[in-house]
Parts: structure tokens; sequence; C-alpha cells
């Protein structure tokens, strides 16, 4: 344990340094001044603690905060979707904006989007017609749609599949506010360009789609610039960003990325990883694993270990009988419970979280679609040190003592981190290196066929009504 803990250490210390080279790491460095808060604050909690009784996890969070947070900060919580159509604005303009529009219209396929889908026949007629009601509708209409795309994505929630991400840039640019700006500034190309996403991707991306070679890569690139359009245009200062296809989680500062570890996400077909944004609420440190009844009752564990205690205890398990007759197993904290030392709080309705794993040595397989549904994390210990540094201001000494005490200490964040649980089948690798990355759960073909069909008018949907599974088994 001396030279685990030595080890630990360096990463604190390791940790720390990277914090106070950030310009918001200031605030951990002054000791009399609590940490800088820079994206909406999470519900109060109490400080680390240890967990009170040995057989009984606190009970997760069962929703997220409602507010609705700026656009460069976290994921906006889930909005009740309108029951009639979304009904574009109609504002008056003039021959010379109509002119722009159309023009931006025409060089849109840069950014993967069809000039025929915001109907610049039409548009280019209204305009020698000049002025009045019909160039006033026609030129709406063909803004609107346009600015539904490129702040939305073109693909409709329908053909997202295990797409729970929640954007939430309709509220901070809705359509209408977006053209009256246009039209008053008569800067209408620069209105729709300040709706592409901000990652440095992107515009990879899009010099990667002027060179294409062929149709198949052109669709390939179309079909992932698409996907960061349904993400929220600035992902924020902070944050964590795993895409499932390349194994791969990064911490990320001002889009930089700062550290990076391999990943193990879920196999393809009922325990795939959805897809989510959300926020990082705790860092737990020797978690307890309360085992799903899916297991306990469902395999059959629960009867097992009572008849057998000796095996029990071996692997660390708490065993309870109600008075229902209904068994409880928890698994106690230690190196090899099945959450490793480590697990960061992000309560969803998904149960899906990032985690440490006892089978470390499944990091150095190639391809690593091998768990239930959540994402199990390289190095797990020097994230969650560094999340707690970054995150709580907890000092490097104390992360160590917490890690190494072997008790359930939950350590809530007072600087929230958005967490993207996202899929990218082309992208910047961690050295960023465009690549591509193999369809591991086939959802490119949906998103393909969207493209290859006629633009579908937006319904107004805002979250997928696809089935919830909850993938509470890490092992």
């Amino acid at each position: 344990m001396v030279g685990h803990g030595w080890a630990l250490w360096r990463t604190a210390r390791s940790a720390s340094g990277m914090a106070l080279a950030l310009a918001a790491g200031a605030a951990i460095a002054q000791a009399n001044r609590a940490p800088e808060n820079i994206l909406p604050a999470p519900k109060p909690t109490a400080p680390a603690t240890p967990v009170p009784p040995a057989n009984q996890q606190p009970a997760p969070t069962s929703q997220q905060p409602v507010a609705t947070p700026p656009v460069t900060q976290a994921p906006a919580a889930p909005v009740a979707e309108p029951e009639l159509p979304v009904l574009e604005p109609v504002l008056a303009w003039q021959v010379a904006e109509a002119q722009a529009l159309a023009k931006v219209i025409e060089g849109i396929g840069e950014h993967g989007l069809i000039p025929a889908d915001y109907q610049l026949i039409d548009l280019r007629a209204a305009i020698l017609a000049g002025p009045g009601a019909a160039l006033d509708a026609q030129a709406s209409r063909s803004f609107a749609w346009l600015i539904e795309d490129m702040r939305d994505g073109r693909t409709r929630y329908d053909s997202r599949h295990q797409w729970f991400v929640v954007d939430p840039d309709v509220e901070q640019r809705p359509t209408a506010t977006v053209m009256a700006e246009a039209l008053a500034s008569k800067d209408i190309a620069g209105a729709i360009a300040s709706l592409a996403p901000t990652h440095p991707d992107y515009a990879k991306l899009k010099d990667a789609l002027a060179k294409a070679p062929d149709k198949a890569t052109r669709s390939l690139i179309q079909v992932n610039l698409d996907r960061w359009r349904w993400l929220p245009r600035d992902l924020g200062k902070f944050y964590l960003l795993t895409n499932v296809p390349e194994f791969q989680l990064r911490l990320t500062v001002d889009n930089e990325i700062i550290r990076s570890y391999r990943t193990i996400v879920g196999k393809p077909g009922r325990t795939a990883t959805p897809q989510l944004a959300e926020v990082v609420e705790g860092v737990v440190f020797n978690p307890t694993w309360t085992v799903p009844q899916s297991i306990v009752k469902g395999e059959g564990l629960g009867a097992q270990l009572l008849a057998n205690p000796a095996r029990a205890k071996r692997e660390n398990y708490k065993v309870t009988k109600a008075k229902d007759g209904m068994i409880y197993v928890v698994q106690q904290p230690g190196p090899n419970n099945a959450l490793g030392l480590m697990k960061l709080d992000m309560p969803n309705e998904h149960a899906i979280f990032l985690h440490d794993t006892p089978n470390r040595n499944l990091f150095n397989l190639a391809q690593r679609a091998l768990s239930h549904g959540c994402v199990r994390t390289e190095r797990a210990t020097e994230l969650a040190i560094t999340m707690a540094i970054l995150g709580a201001g907890v000092t490097p000494d104390d992360a160590v003592g917490i890690v190494t005490s072997g008790k359930y200490t939950r350590v809530a964040m007072t600087r929230t981190f958005p967490v993207y649980l996202t899929y990218f089948t082309m992208a910047s690798d961690i050295t960023g290196k465009m690549g591509t990355f193999k369809d591991l759960y086939g959802r490119d073909a949906p998103v393909l066929a969207s493209f290859a069909a006629p633009r579908a008018a937006w319904d107004g949907k805002r979250k997928s009504t696809e089935k919830v599974i909850k993938l509470d088994n890490p092992l």
C-alpha cells in the first residue's frame, strides 16, 4: 500500500500542477477562496463523508437539475414536446437580403447540407418577382428551414438511434430571433454561420468534405457533421467527452485535450452504450456496488451467496434477506469491487456512469465493446483525483488520503463538468489526426437513409422517444 500511496500522491501532484496551469485553476491555488463555479451550481449536497450503513449506497438522484443553463454551459433538462408542428415565422424581406440568403444556400453544401432542401428555385423565383408577400413568405420559409438544420441538425429524432441528448440551442437562439437579428443587421450569412458548432472537429470535417475523393466518403462526413449539430453548439469550458466507437475519453478545457483515457463501452445489442449529455455531480472513491435484482434474483446470485457464506466473504459481498424474502447484495469497497476504486456520479435514467474496473488488462485490447453499457475508464483513480482537484478544490494530499482510506467517500463537485457520451464514426483521434472508426452499433445507416430521402419537416420533437433501457450492471 505504501508504493500504491506514493504513486497516487504523484498522480495527485501531477493533477494539481495541471489545474494550476489552467487559468480557472487559480481559484484552487488560493486557500481562502472557494473554487470558482464556472457552470450552473449542482443541487445542494453534503460534503465528502463515508457511507453510513455498510450495506447501502446513497440513493441516486432520479432527475437532473431542471434549470436551463446558458449555451456555453451544461446541457439543459428535457423539455416537453409541443403537440403541434413548429410554424415558421414570416418577416418582411428586401431583395438584397433574399439574394444574400440565396447565395448562402447555394454554398451550404460545405456544411454537408443540401441546397435543394431549402427551396432554392422557389426562392430565386420570388426574388425575381420583387418585394411583397410572396418574397416574405418564401424567404422566411427558406431561412427558417436552414436555421433549423444548422442549429439542430437535419436528421430527425426517429433516425437518431439511442441518441438521448437534449440540445438546448433552440432555446438560446430561437428561429424568429435569429431571423429578426439577421434582417436588422443585414448580415444574413453571418447569422447563419453563427449557429455552426464551435468544436474544432466541425471545421476539420468541413475541410475533409471539400477534399473527399468519393461519394461514400462524402456521405460519411455528412453524417458526422450533422451529429455535431445534434449537440449543444458550445460544449462548455470544462467537459469530459468520450467517442464510443473510438474507445477513448477526453478531459477537455477550452476544446483542448488535457488528458485522455482508454475506455471499455457497451457490447452491441441491448447493452450498447446510449448517447447522453449529463453532468458530473460528484466523484465517488472506493464505491460500493448494489447488485441489481436482475443478477441477484434473475441469475440466482443472492441464493448462491446465502448458501455459500465463504464465497460471499471472499468476494466481499454483504448479503441480507428481508422479511418478505427479497435478497439484497452489496459488494463492499475494495480493489476487486466491480466498480473498481472510483465512479463518477452523473445521475440519469439509464443508470449509465463512468467507473473503474478490477479487470484493467482489458484496456490492452483493440476492440473494447465489452461492458453492459457503462463506460469503464483507464487510469480511473488518476481521473478521479484530477476531477476532485479541478471540480471540488480537494488538495492532492487529501485526495490520496481519501483513496487509500478504503472507505466509501463521495466528493461533491462545486465546479460542475458536463460529460458527453458521443458517437462519431469519423472524427479526430486523441492525437488530432482525422480518422474513421468502426460503426459498432450500426447507427450510421439510419442517418445515411435520412440524408438520401427528402428533407422531413421539423416536427418540434426535442427528445428521443425510444425506450430507456436501464443498464446498471458493470460486469
